[in-house]
């Protein structure tokens, strides 16, 4: 009778684990496709790009010869503002604005309240010689360098590394729970056998 009582509720009890590991299965493998999907859809997504007001070529001409005393080789900046990364102006929603930056660099710029520098950029540079379709290159260019080199990443490139490092710690903490269980399982059933001998 005793082995007939033991045996007896092992066999729920495996049952039980079975199906929840059935469930987690279940559960997990179609969540694994759906944020594959997901995050398939979301590289593919477009980026929003910036058509080029002009010639980016021509445009770092322009700025080598007239613009790296104040905004650096690089665009780094120094007693001018940075322009890779571009600098964030307040009341500006997108400093890389095409029409924005051809404005600023045409008609100057006085430094507003939250500004990162404060001091005013002169219409075209200082050089009243510069055209309008340099104006227009210049712009090419510092929106050409900041779509290059390290930029901030794209909102879908974003959305894709948040949803791969959120299913991989959800994932992870399934796992570990199953874990957990099966050892808890294991131990209330020899726990059980002990009091039973």
């Amino acid at each position: 009778m005793r082995l007939k009582r033991s045996v007896g509720p092992l066999l729920p009890a495996r049952a039980r684990v079975g199906f929840k590991l059935s469930a987690v299965l279940a559960i997990a493998v179609p969540g694994v496709f759906a944020l594959t999907a997901i995050t398939t859809l979301a590289d593919s997504s477009p980026s929003p790009s910036v058509s080029l007001p002009g010639d980016p070529a021509q445009g770092a001409t322009v700025f080598a010869a007239n613009c790296t005393s104040c905004h650096g080789v690089s665009l780094e900046g120094g007693i001018g503002a940075v322009l890779n990364p571009i600098d964030k102006l307040p009341g500006v929603p997108n400093s890389l604005d095409p029409n924005f930056l051809i404005d600023v660099i045409t008609n100057g710029r006085v430094p507003q309240t939250g500004d990162p520098k404060s001091i005013p950029m002169p219409a075209k540079g200082g050089n009243a010689k510069l055209t309008d379709q340099d104006m227009k290159n210049l712009a090419a260019y510092i929106i050409q360098q900041n779509q290059t080199g390290n930029p901030p990443l794209s909102p879908g490139e974003l959305a894709k590394r948040t949803i791969l490092w959120v299913s991989i710690g959800i994932i992870a903490m399934v796992f570990v729970t199953y874990l957990l269980a099966q050892y808890n399982m294991r131990w209330i059933a020899r726990r059980a056998a002990a009091r039973r001998k």
